[in-house]
């Protein structure tokens, strides 16, 4: 009985009970905010469409988002690049009011027509009230750190109905080229039970059909490389531009109210003038659409454009749908050059310049072969990494670390991906 006991799967059994029951927990409450969330977005989504003065309103929303984020949200304004800041160098719980402030900031980003996102709102409310518990149940730091791994994963898996992705994207977010795999069973669980019980909310995915796929030969592998390198290329122009062009409106507009409001007039005004309704919101009709049929080339680069320019001046959302926009209307143009089914690169682009952006290749390939199928999988995963390499070391999220370096010109570990061109020009 004593060597029984003293087996390892055995005292295994507590840490295992341990974390079915928190990460289920946090999973709960996951996926009941993004359920809600969802809820909310698609009543935004609805109105807007049917009311077209709404954009009109888009400054006066835009100055409100930037008073509330400004007078309150100060401490929560970094948003997902703070869970990750949280989660490396743990030092305070992440505040409640990050679930009210991304909430009603997001929707009403969308109801009056900013070009942002779902995900960063998902997984911001996910990790904020994970890390509620921290104190309840007087966490350490490195359980903490696994608690908040855990949010983000049920946020994601939640949002999007890609419970294994999500779990992925928890662990593999953090650093680039390193995965923490203490956290693995955690993250598992709470992707799995997040999206079980969205959907019990009745919550409801949208389906993409890639249909026929090219042959898995030489030319096919060449094409599918060579449309990664083009997908991680936007990526890295998408999240520098977002980056470079945010901290442009800083410094050029000193109160932060004010920077929405001349944002929301210039995209008001555009859209009225140019009629690019398809290119606010999410846009997954057009989404949608590029499964379908052929589209034209400047879908991609008038969504690149109008999220840029919504993010920059500080409308809230995320980047990841709009990232899925992006990707699904350029491969939707590609496939033409590449001689590949339009369907077939639309559902590439769509994973891989996330892949690229986020620098989360193994993430976005599970992704496609949960939303696509799994005869995707060899393509996704060829698109995906080349993505991953050809966007460089940039991204998204500033406060991703470097695991590893993607290329063999080293550098240092820890690195965080803000401080990259920083460290580059002091070491020329």
């Amino acid at each position: 009985m004593r060597g029984f006991r003293s087996l390892e799967q055995w005292e295994l059994l507590p840490y295992i009970g341990k974390w079915l029951l928190i990460a289920s927990f946090v999973a709960a409450l996951a996926g009941t905010a993004s359920a809600w969330f969802l809820i909310a977005l698609a009543w935004a989504t609805r109105t807007r469409e049917i009311t077209p003065w709404l954009p009109a309103l888009l400054p006066v929303a835009g100055f409100v988002i930037g008073w509330v984020y400004f007078r309150l949200g100060k401490p929560v304004e970094a948003g997902n690049n703070l869970l990750i800041d949280e989660i490396h160098d743990p030092r305070k719980v992440v505040p409640l009011r990050m679930v009210p402030l991304v909430f009603a900031g997001t929707i009403a980003s969308h109801l009056f027509g900013a070009s942002v996102g779902r995900e960063g709102t998902a997984v911001q409310m996910a990790g904020a009230l994970a890390d509620q518990l921290t104190g309840v149940l007087r966490l350490r730091h490195e359980d903490r750190r696994v608690l908040l791994m855990a949010g983000m994963s049920a946020g994601f898996a939640a949002v999007f109905g890609t419970p294994l992705a999500g779990a992925l994207f928890g662990l593999e977010v953090l650093a680039i080229g390193k995965l923490r795999y203490d956290a693995l069973l955690p993250c598992m669980i709470a992707g799995i039970v997040a999206d079980r019980v969205c959907v019990a909310w009745g919550v409801h995915h949208t389906a993409y059909v890639v249909g026929a796929l090219a042959p898995l030969n030489v030319w096919t592998v060449l094409s599918v490389l060579v449309a990664g390198l083009v997908f991680g290329v936007v990526g890295m122009l998408f999240a520098t531009a977002t980056h470079r062009f945010g901290a442009l409106v800083k410094s050029l507009i000193a109160y932060p109210p004010l920077r929405p409001f001349f944002g929301g007039i210039v995209i008001a005004v555009s859209v009225y003038l140019l009629h690019t309704e398809a290119y606010i919101g999410l846009g997954i009709p057009t989404i949608v659409a590029a499964f379908d049929h052929p589209l034209p080339w400047w879908d991609s680069v008038s969504k690149f454009g109008y999220t840029v320019f919504s993010l920059g001046t500080g409308f809230k959302g995320g980047e990841v749908t709009p990232l899925f926009f992006i990707g699904a209307t350029l491969g939707n143009s590609l496939a033409p050059l590449l001689h590949l089914p339009f369907a077939m690169l639309a559902g590439l682009g769509f994973v891989a310049v996330f892949a690229g952006a986020a620098n989360t290749p193994l993430a976005t390939t599970v992704m496609a072969i949960e939303l696509f199928g799994p005869q995707i999988a060899p393509f996704a995963a060829l698109a995906c990494v080349a993505a991953y390499l050809f966007s460089g070391h940039t991204g998204i999220y500033h406060a991703q670390r470097l695991g590893r370096s993607k290329h063999p010109r080293r550098l240092p570990e820890d690195l965080r991906l803000g401080d990259v061109a920083e460290w580059r020009r002091r070491n020329r």
